[in-house]
């Protein structure tokens, strides 16, 4: 493929992204359900995490993440800006993936400032009932709060401002 193309590959699969980032940022319109808190919902290892819709920015590949030239391999650029990209897996206290990670998800953790985490898989789109995120909520002092879904299905909500926060690391862990 000649430069030209490559350039127009590229652009193309990133406003695709963008288009898909902002279709899972979108509240799906479901009528008599009760009030939900939509978050993105993905793995890590046999885990099933989710971090709220309205933090997330974007889901980039793996592939399509250019490097910071004489930068540390960490530090990407994204639309233009310098980002640190981290390890959710190690952030979560050394949780191991099922598969390699092949996305980094965008997030803005509330500090004014963008930071990427390594993911196994683009999230879905989940809504979590309010007063079950809230009921965790309370019971949690961490950076994560675990939520136990009709079904006994169990998700771990994360608080990404905590996660974030060093002193909360020890928490995690």
């Amino acid at each position: 493929m000649e430069p030209r193309e490559q350039a127009a590959f590229a652009a193309n699969l990133n406003k695709l992204l963008e288009r898909r980032a902002q279709r899972v940022r979108e509240k799906p319109k479901e009528s008599g359900e009760e009030d939900l808190l939509w978050v993105a919902e993905f793995p890590v290892g046999e885990e099933s995490y989710a971090i709220p819709l309205e933090a997330l920015r974007a889901a980039v590949p793996l592939k399509m993440v250019t490097a910071v030239p004489l930068s540390p391999p960490h530090v990407i650029r994204f639309q233009g800006q310098i980002i640190t990209a981290l390890s959710l897996a190690s952030l979560l206290g050394g949780r191991g993936w099922r598969e390699d990670p092949a996305v980094l998800l965008v997030v803005d953790p509330g500090f004014g400032k963008l930071v990427a985490l390594d993911c196994e898989r683009i999230p879905k789109p989940v809504g979590l009932p309010h007063k079950l995120v809230e009921e965790a909520r309370s019971r949690n002092t961490g950076a994560v709060a675990e939520l136990t879904l009709p079904g006994m299905k169990q998700v771990s909500l994360i608080e990404l401002q905590r996660l974030m926060d060093r002193r909360t690391l020890q928490e995690v862990r």
